[in-house]
């Protein structure tokens, strides 16, 4: 398996001086694991970031501070699509704030789409992520790498990553999820109860919309029995009117034991 280890740059603005960039050592080292070319044709590759000491990176849903990774990969070729599999993350306190990601060592399975099967992909592009120890930077770090379509032999690492994703709905035994729609003071709340076995310890809550121009406050949980509930309230980051369909939302229970990912609920 090749392997193509990249570092990354940093561009910084003391707060108070914007116009004031400084150059600094990157915290975090980026490699692309080559992965394996599945027989439906897709490619399975994963991106591994390497954390120094006390350093933090972000989940898809950064929580109320941090930065949310954003994947570029326009300059590829042989390329239609990809999709990130995210493993189950870790809640932080941040200043009082709760943010939610990786530390250490983070491996992102991805699922690439090639154009054409039977030949390789060049998976060019950029990862923009941010990183926290004592100061919160935004990062860029660039992509190149050549992930063959003769290579089928599966990795065990990569394999591990994806074992560490949340369980479906039905892994985890949900039985139902339910999302209801209030205002409480001009704000839209949505309510959701998931009927589902406990996923351990003191659970946490993460409810999200497809649509970016929404955020979601961090959520207050509670259980009862099988029926984990929580309130989470809606706003529109561009200012606008907020709708959102049940359908578009996704609920994320983290436990001790495992983590569970719900896609979607119904009107009860």
């Amino acid at each position: 398996m090749f392997i193509h280890t990249l570092k990354s740059c940093i561009a910084a603005a003391f707060i108070g001086l914007p116009s004031l960039a400084v150059a600094m050592d990157s915290p975090v080292e980026l490699t692309v694991l080559d992965g394996w070319r599945q027989s439906d044709g897709t490619h399975i590759a994963a991106i591994k970031l390497e954390l120094e000491e006390g350093w933090k990176t972000y989940w898809r849903k950064p929580g109320d501070a941090g930065i949310p990774p954003r994947f570029d990969f326009l300059g590829s070729s042989n390329l239609v699509d990809f999709s990130i599999n995210w493993p189950a993350p870790v809640v932080f306190d941040q200043s009082g704030m709760t943010s939610v990601g990786y530390k250490d060592v983070v491996i992102l399975p991805i699922k690439l789409f090639p154009k054409n099967p039977n030949r390789d992909v060049r998976l060019r592009g950029t990862i923009d992520i941010g990183v926290c120890k004592d100061i919160c930077l935004p990062i860029t770090l660039d992509i190149n790498a050549k992930l063959e379509s003769d290579e089928t032999k599966k990795s065990p690492v990569i394999g591990a990553a994806l074992a560490s994703i949340p369980f479906t709905e039905e892994e985890a035994g949900v039985q139902s999820a339910v999302c209801k729609l209030s205002t409480d003071g001009g704000s839209l709340i949505v309510s959701t109860t998931v009927e589902m076995p406990s996923a351990g310890g003191e659970e946490y809550v993460i409810i999200e919309s497809v649509n970016d121009d929404h955020w979601l406050s961090e959520a207050k949980t509670s259980r009862k029995g099988n029926a984990l509930t929580s309130q989470s309230a809606l706003v529109s980051l561009s200012g606008g009117a907020v709708a959102i369909n049940r359908s578009d939302i996704r609920i994320t229970i983290l436990g001790r034991d495992h983590a569970v990912d719900v896609q979607g609920c119904t009107g009860g």
